[in-house]
């Protein structure tokens, strides 16, 4: 019974140094979900102000025309007193132009800027954004994509609510909508783990992310840091990148209301949301370094966790003599403690950000996330001298 149930020790000197590093990174994967993750779980909403003060709504459009005529009767129908909409028409050809001086101007809340060229030394998107937020008539800039659907008329009221005199950012969050298909089920976890990432670093005093679906901040502050000057021509970044640079913990605050959620629309292919995921991820590397070490820290210890438990499994399995029934209670219980805790607390987390991803399915699909990180940072260390492009 004994050989059965308790490890001899001195027979397995690489199982116990291989139980011990696996040890050590399951305790980092908890200082990051009961340490961090947590610290979204008891935030609440905040009450507008009294005087709400004016805010400009920027979309930038390239041949969206089909999401402007959805998007934009929402949006000029905001329970909010003073507000306008800049539509940022980047080079279309779809009919914007022509939907801009006709059926667009029943919204007397929106007025539509038409770019006609593309320029060398900026990519289309931050020059279109730069643009649009010069013309800007107020201060403060709410950013979202013409993809995109609020949840409620509150969206602008609740992401103001956080806006306090101490703040200059407020980080928004941005689900994908919901569609039949594992496709969709991984790109809405995925979404959703990377929102609670940077939502609770932000809580956390450590700020580095938002999404231009739903971003708010001050014009004077986009134009103190000289907008994307350092990234002009790097594509992609014009919200993570930006907020790298601007974002501290004193400026930043964090919008949990789900009035203020902006729904987007989920890329219905597998090939589009590759190219996608391979646009957002090439801009991590401009990161700060502290910064990229919390992710790579966060990302690489999810998959070790993963390695050492599938691993050790298999050489209990397999080894003969096999490993003590000790030695596999200890693996899975490690283990077991990780997994339960991330099912836990991403399962109240995902109640409180638009039941992004439903509870039972939450083991399965961080093991996903762990074939999904593997695969990525193959494909991101082979393509790492190609460039991309925003359509």
């Amino acid at each position: 019974m004994d050989i059965l149930y308790f490890p001899d020790w001195s027979s397995h000197p690489v199982v116990n140094l291989s139980l011990g590093i696996f040890g050590a990174v399951v305790v980092v994967q908890l200082y990051y979900v009961l340490g961090i993750f947590t610290r979204l779980l008891f935030r609440r909403s905040t009450e507008p102000p009294a005087q709400l003060p004016a805010v400009s709504v920027v979309v930038c459009a390239h041949n969206e025309l089909d999401n402007l005529r959805a998007l934009l009767p929402m949006l000029n129908e905001q329970d909010y007193p003073n507000y306008e909409v800049i539509v940022m028409d980047d080079r279309s050809w779809d009919g914007t132009v022509d939907f801009a001086e006709t059926e667009a101007q029943v919204w007397k809340r929106v007025r539509f800027l038409h770019i006609e060229q593309e320029y060398d030394h900026v990519t289309p998107k931050k020059y279109a954004i730069t643009t649009a937020i010069r013309s800007a008539k107020h201060d403060i800039i709410l950013l979202t994509d013409a993809d995109c659907r609020p949840t409620t008329d509150q969206w602008i009221k609740g992401m103001v609510a956080c806006l306090t005199s101490d703040k200059q950012i407020v980080v928004g969050f941005s689900p994908y909508e919901k569609q039949p298909g594992f496709l969709n089920r991984l790109i809405r976890f995925e979404t959703f783990y990377v929102a609670v990432q940077y939502l609770s670093l932000a809580l956390a005093g450590k700020p580095y992310m938002g999404v231009g679906r739903n971003l708010m901040y001050r014009k004077s502050l986009f134009l103190q840091n000289k907008g994307f000057y350092s990234h002009l021509r790097v594509t992609g970044g014009d919200d993570d990148l930006l907020m790298n640079e601007i974002a501290t913990a004193q400026n930043t605050a964090v919008c949990l209301d789900p009035d203020a959620f902006m729904v987007s629309i989920p890329k219905s292919t597998w090939a589009a949301w590759y190219w996608q995921k391979k646009r957002h991820l090439s801009v991590s590397k401009y990161y700060k370094f502290p910064n990229k070490v919390r992710l790579s820290v966060l990302s690489g210890t999810h998959v070790l966790s993963w390695v050492f438990f599938i691993g050790l499994g298999i050489w209990g399995g397999v080894s003969f003599p096999p490993l003590q029934l000790g030695y596999i209670i200890i693996i899975a219980a490690i283990f077991g403690i990780r997994l339960l805790s991330q099912w836990i607390v991403l399962g109240v987390a995902s109640r409180k950000l638009y039941k992004s991803v439903g509870w039972f399915a939450i083991p399965f699909m961080d093991f996903v996330l762990f074939i999904y990180y593997i695969v990525m940072s193959v494909v991101m260390w082979t393509n790492r001298r190609k460039k991309v492009r925003w359509r």
